[in-house]
C-alpha cells in the first residue's frame, strides 16, 4: 500500500508560561510531535512494512517543524520502511486556520499521491478540534473513520472498531480513504535526537505555496480569526495536609465543598427573536446535548431550526427552542448527514449553524464547513454576539488559554463542549417539522453502534471521585458508599482507562476530559500533569495517597497521607455524623 500520514508539530504545553500580560510566553518552548500523531505514524510505518508498500509523512508548519517529519523517516528506517518527509512550509501559510490546513494538506496530498490509505491522529492535543482529518476527507471526495482503536486491512476492505466518546463504532469502508487514530490503536512512534540527526536531507522534500496552486492560502484561506485570548487562571490551592478525617471534612465545609444547594435557574427558553436563523445539528441519541445546544441557539436572538437525521417529537423540539426542524430521510453515516446539512445551508443561507462537540458532530460540521467554505469553531465553551456576528469562546493548550474567536464567512460555524452551556428551562411551543431526502453515498456501512456510558456524566456532575492505579479494579465496589453519599461520579487516569478498568469517556485529563466539578477527590492519583490538566477548575481538591511525596498533595486544598482503604470509610462515618 501507499500510505501518507499527516502529522503536526505542537509545543510541549506543559512548560509554557504567561507573561505579565496575559499572553503566551512562545520563545525558547520546547516542540514536540503531538501525541496521536505518534500512533497514526507508528500504525503507517506498520502497514507499509507489512504490505511491502510506501510510507510519506506531511506537516504543515514553519522551518522548525522538519524535525518532527525526521523523526517520522527515523522511525520508518528504524521499522525497516523507506519512509519520506514532505514540509509544507511557506510564509503565505502562517494564520492558517482549520480549514486552510485542511486545504494546504488536500493540495499537497493530491501533487504527490494517490495514496491508498491517509492517516492522522484523532485530534492535537494543542487546540483539541479534530477538524483537520474529516475536512480533509470532504476535500479529497473519500470515506472517513474517526477514532479508529481496532484496524484490519485486507483485499482493500477496512474493517475497523472506532472509540467514540461514549462508546463503540464498528464499520467498514473500502480503499482509499482517510482514518484518524486512538491513542490506544498502537504504541507511539518515537525516535531519539541521534537517530532523528542522522536521517538524510534528501528524505524530506519542501513544498511552496507556489507548488500548491494560487489559493488563497494562511490567514488569507481562513475564514476564521482569533481574536481577544486570556490565561484561564488556575484557582489556588489551599494546600493543607491533615492527620484526621475530622479535620478534613471541616476544611470541606468551611469552602461550600459539601453545599448541596440548587444552582441558581440558568432561566428559561426565550421566544423566538427577529433575528437571523440558527441551526442546531442534533446527533441521534443525544437528547439531552440537543436540547442543550437549542436553548444556547435561541439566546442568539433568531428563530431556531433543528437539524435531524432521526425524528423527534415536535412539542420536544418546540420546548428545546426549535421554530421549525428539518429532518433528512436517507442518512447512513456521518458523511451523509454532512451532505443533507450543507445542501440545505446553501438553499437556506443560516446565520450560524451549532453542532455537538463529540466525533459525530466534529465529524459532520467540519464536512459540511469544508463544503461551504464556512469558518468553524471546534469545542466551544460559551457563545455570544457582538456587532452582528457569533464569538465562539474556545479553550486551548490543555485549558490554558481561552480564546474569541470568529467567523468572517457568511455562515459561522461552531461545535460546543457538551455541558459546557446550561440546560435551560424548557418553553412552551411546538416545531414544524419538514422532511428533506438525502442519497446516501454509500461508502460507509456501520455494522453497530453501541455505548457503554453517558457522555454527560462527568460534565454535570458536582463530585468527581478520581481514582488511580492506586486503587485497584476489584476494589471500586468499596467506594460505593462514599459516591452514593456525595452523588458522586467516577473518574480516573489515562492508565486506568488504559487498563479498561473504566470506559475512556471517565478519562480526565489532557487527552480525556476537561472537567469542572465542585468537589474533586482524588484516590491513589500521583497529580503528574496529563491528569491534573483535566481537574484544575475543580472548586475544591481533596487527595488521599500512601506515598507522602506524591505531586498530588501540591495540587489539593485539602490532603491526608494514608491508605485510603482505611481513610474512606471513616471519611464516610465523619460525613454522616456531620449530616452531609
Amino acid at each position: 500500500m501507499k500510505i501518507a500520514v499527516v502529522v503536526k508539530q505542537i509545543p510541549r504545553f506543559e512548560a509554557m508560561t504567561m507573561t505579565a500580560d496575559g499572553r503566551l510566553q512562545r520563545d525558547g518552548v520546547e516542540l514536540d510531535l503531538n501525541a496521536y500523531c505518534r500512533r497514526a505514524l507508528a500504525k503507517g510505518v506498520e502497514l507499509a512494512r507489512d504490505s511491502g508498500g510506501s510510507c510519506t509523512a506531511f506537516s504543515l508548519g514553519p522551518e522548525s517543524a522538519e524535525e518532527v517529519l525526521r523523526e517520522a523517516v527515523a522511525w520508518g528506517a528504524a521499522n525497516g520502511v523507506q519512509m519520506s518527509g514532505v514540509l509544507i512550509s511557506d510564509a503565505a501559510f502562517a494564520g492558517s486556520d482549520s480549514l486552510a490546513t485542511a486545504r494546504a494538506l488536500a493540495a499537497a496530498l493530491t501533487l504527490e499521491g494517490p495514496f491508498d490509505l491517509i492517516l492522522a491522529g484523532r485530534n492535537s492535543v494543542d487546540a483539541d478540534t479534530g477538524q483537520v482529518g474529516p475536512a480533509l476527507a470532504e476535500l479529497l471526495d473519500l470515506p472517513f473513520l474517526a477514532g479508529v482503536r481496532k484496524l484490519d486491512i485486507e483485499a482493500g476492505k477496512i474493517t475497523a472498531s472506532c472509540e467514540q466518546d461514549d462508546g463503540w463504532l464498528h464499520a467498514e469502508t473500502s480503499l482509499p480513504a482517510i482514518l484518524s487514530v486512538a491513542e490506544r490503536l498502537c504504541a507511539p512512534a518515537k525516535a531519539g535526537p541521534e537517530e532523528r540527526a542522522a536521517v538524510e536531507a534528501g528524505r524530506i522534500r519542501r513544498l511552496r505555496a507556489a507548488d500548491l496552486g494560487r489559493g488563497p492560502w494562511g490567514a488569507a484561506g481562513s475564514p476564521t480569526r482569533v481574536g481577544e485570548i486570556r490565561a484561564e487562571v488556575d484557582i489556588p490551592r489551599a494546600g493543607k495536609r491533615l492527620t484526621g478525617v475530622r479535620e478534613l471534612v471541616a476544611l470541606l465545609r468551611r469552602r461550600g465543598a459539601l453545599d448541596d444547594r440548587q444552582a441558581a435557574s440558568p432561566g428559561t427558553v426565550p421566544e423566538a427573536g427577529d433575528g437571523p436563523p440558527v441551526a442546531v445539528i442534533i446527533e441521534p441519541g443525544r437528547e439531552r446535548l440537543g436540547r442543550e445546544l437549542c436553548g444556547a441557539a435561541a439566546r442568539l436572538g433568531g428563530p431556531v431550526v433543528g437539524l435531524l437525521q432521526e425524528a423527534l417529537d415536535g412539542d420536544d423540539l418546540g420546548a428545546w427552542g426549535c421554530s421549525t426542524a428539518v429532518v433528512f430521510d436517507g442518512v447512513l453515516a456521518e458523511e451523509d448527514m454532512a451532505l443533507g446539512v450543507s445542501a440545505w445551508a446553501r438553499d437556506h443561507a443560516p446565520w450560524a449553524i451549532l453542532a455537538p462537540g463529540t466525533l459525530w458532530g466534529r465529524e459532520v460540521a467540519a464536512r459540511a464547513a469544508a463544503a461551504l467554505g464556512a469558518g468553524l469553531v471546534g469545542d466551544a465553551v460559551d457563545l455570544e454576539v457582538r456587532d452582528g456576528r457569533l464569538i465562539a469562546w474556545k479553550p486551548a493548550f490543555g485549558g490554558k488559554l481561552v480564546a474569541a474567536i470568529t467567523a468572517s464567512s457568511p455562515i459561522q460555524m461552531a461545535t460546543v463542549r457538551a455541558g459546557a452551556l446550561p440546560l435551560l428551562v424548557p418553553r412552551q411551543g411546538r416545531a414544524e417539522i419538514a422532511h428533506q431526502p438525502v442519497a446516501p453515498r454509500g461508502r460507509i456501512h456501520i455494522t453497530s453502534r453501541e455505548r457503554d456510558d453517558e457522555l454527560d456524566a462527568l460534565a454535570s456532575a458536582r463530585v468527581v471521585i478520581g481514582v488511580g492505579l492506586g486503587v485497584a479494579r476489584e476494589d471500586y465496589p468499596k467506594l460505593d458508599p462514599l459516591r452514593t453519599l456525595l452523588g458522586a461520579e467516577l473518574a480516573g487516569t489515562r492508565k486506568v482507562t488504559d487498563q479498561g478498568w473504566l470506559p475512556r469517556s471517565r478519562q480526565v485529563g489532557v487527552t480525556g476530559r476537561a472537567i469542572a466539578p465542585g468537589l474533586y477527590i482524588a484516590l491513589g492519583v500521583s497529580g503528574k500533569f496529563n491528569h491534573s490538566m483535566g481537574f484544575r477548575r475543580a472548586g475544591t481538591v481533596l487527595a488521599i495517597n500512601s506515598d507522602p511525596e506524591a505531586m498530588i498533595f501540591d495540587l489539593a486544598d485539602g490532603s491526608i497521607v494514608g491508605d485510603w482503604r482505611e481513610i474512606v470509610p471513616r471519611l464516610v462515618d465523619e460525613l454522616k455524623k456531620d449530616g452531609s
